[in-house]
C-alpha cells in the first residue's frame, strides 16, 4: 500500500525515505531528542514490536527510560514506502542485540514499524565464523 505522491523516481523516493529514517533514528535514539517524534513520526503510528504499544506517545515514554542506549546502523535498504535497517544495538536488552527494523513511511513520515531482535553472538561462537552485523 503506497500513498506517497512525492515526485521523482522510485530510486529517489527510496533514497529520501532512507535519509529520513536514518536522521529520525539518530536524532531520537542517539541524540535523545524527543522533538524528533514531532518531525519524523505521524499518527496513527502502528507498532508491530511486541514490546511497545501503538502510537507515538509510546516512544515518547520509552526513549527516556533507555539506559546506555546506542544504535549503530550497519546497512540499510529501501523498497517503495519501506526502509530496512540492520543494526547493532546496546541498551535495548541486557546484552547487545542485532536488530532488523522495518519502517513504513507515508508523506515523508514514519507511520509503521516492525522489528526482529536477536542476541549478538560473536563470530567465534557461530557455526560459520561469520559476524552477525
Amino acid at each position: 500500500m503506497t500513498t506517497d505522491t512525492g515526485a521523482g523516481t522510485e530510486s529517489d523516493r527510496a533514497e529520501r525515505n532512507t535519509a529520513i529514517v536514518r536522521t529520525a533514528m539518530r536524532e531520537l535514539f542517539v541524540d535523545g531528542d524527543l522533538t524528533a517524534l514531532d518531525r519524523y513520526w505521524a499518527e496513527p503510528y502502528v507498532q508491530h514490536s511486541p514490546q511497545l504499544p501503538n502510537g507515538v506517545d509510546a516512544l515518547r515514554t520509552a526513549v527516556p527510560r533507555l539506559q546506555g542506549f546506542s544504535w549503530e546502523p550497519q546497512r540499510t535498504a529501501a523498497q517503495g514506502d519501506l526502509v530496512f535497517t540492520h543494526s547493532l544495538v546496546h541498551g535495548w536488552a541486557p546484552g547487545p542485540v542485532v536488530i532488523v527494523d522495518v519502517f513504513r513511511l507515508e508523506n515523508d513520515r514514519i507511520v509503521e514499524h516492525w522489528d526482529v531482535v536477536q542476541d549478538l553472538t560473536l563470530p567465534e561462537a557461530t557455526a560459520n565464523g561469520n559476524p552477525m552485523v
